[in-house]
């Protein structure tokens, strides 16, 4: 009987620390492309990421006021709800993870190790994963006003990052002009 309740025990600890740990899935980004990528030089001209926007359309809204006194790390581009958004450079998905100030967001791995961060989104394509090589041009997502834009017009927020995620932000305005 004794060792009865000692293997119920233990089948219940055993049962109830598969319960308590819960696995987070890391997405697998492809090493080999990253390291293609790492190797690309960053074109010094992007295409505008959203649908029917022009070049001269563009205002640039780096360094802006934002609240808490930080500074605008990016540059807003105004168009319609659910307007389509497309990657401006080859790359893989990094993450799809939202946060409070960019509500919907996806951050890309470009060339040179560049990273590009698309915010405020209606929503991802459906069937983006993180991990997923992108092209160019291609569809990523759609115009949207969430995180602390849900106040504001919509808009995509598109930041540009050479020294890592969210590290050494540059102006992308000279890149989309």
């Amino acid at each position: 009987m004794r060792n009865f309740a000692i293997l119920l025990c233990i089948t219940v600890l055993l049962i109830l620390s598969g319960c308590a740990s819960k696995t987070v899935k890391k997405p697998i980004l492809p090493q080999q492309q990253l390291k293609n990528l790492q190797q690309q030089t960053l074109a010094s001209r992007l295409p505008v990421p959203v649908q029917g926007v022009n070049r001269s359309q563009l205002t640039d809204t780096w360094g802006a006021a934002r609240s808490h006194g930080r500074r605008h790390e990016g540059i807003d581009i105004m168009a319609e709800k659910g307007t389509k958004v497309y990657s401006t450079t080859n790359g893989v998905v990094a993450s799809l993870k939202d946060n409070n100030l960019g509500g919907k967001v996806i951050w890309i791995i470009g060339p040179a190790g560049s990273w590009h961060y698309y915010a405020h989104l209606s929503k991802h394509k459906r069937g983006l994963e993180e991990g997923n090589i992108v092209r160019k041009g291609d569809l990523i997502g759609y115009v949207g006003n969430t995180g602390n834009a849900r106040h504001t017009h919509p808009h995509l927020h598109y930041g540009l990052y050479l020294s890592g995620k969210g590290r050494g932000a540059v102006n992308p305005y000279p890149y989309l002009k």
